[in-house]
């Protein structure tokens, strides 16, 4: 059984890489979002996210889902808060994806071409190949 995860954010490329889960594309928390708004993000190559550790017991159960963490980025690209606002159904899981968006470096989001703190949907998917 191989452990795989794909991200499919707008205009990336998709990447898998063996026994790990990477975040899909990230959601705003709002549908009012105007076009002098710009979201934060995690997608950079030059911020070395690393990916979520998936598990060892998780993985030997099979358990897999998609965790959305909803987190709030600062003007400095910090997570400075975060919550699990949709479960995968398993603790372990929602767990590993919520230490692991905690540590990420965010590219802030932008209001009117100014950095601002900002709540963002971060979703991980844990898959079992």
């Amino acid at each position: 059984m191989e452990l795989s995860a794909e991200t499919s954010a707008p205009g990336a490329l998709p990447v898998t890489h063996a026994g790990s889960a990477i975040p899909d594309m990230a959601t705003p928390t709002s549908a009012a979002t105007s076009a002098a708004t710009v979201l934060p993000s995690s997608h950079a190559d030059y911020l070395n996210n690393p990916a979520p550790s998936y598990p060892a017991i998780s993985h030997r159960l099979g358990e897999q889902g998609k965790v959305v963490i909803r987190v709030l980025i600062s003007k400095d690209g910090i997570a400075q808060q975060g919550d699990i606002q949709q479960s995968s159904g398993y603790a372990r899981l929602d767990q590993a994806a919520l230490r692991a968006v905690m540590g990420w470096r965010y590219v802030p989001g932008r209001r009117d071409g100014m950095a601002q703190d900002m709540w963002f949907n971060v979703p991980i998917n844990f898959t079992l190949n």
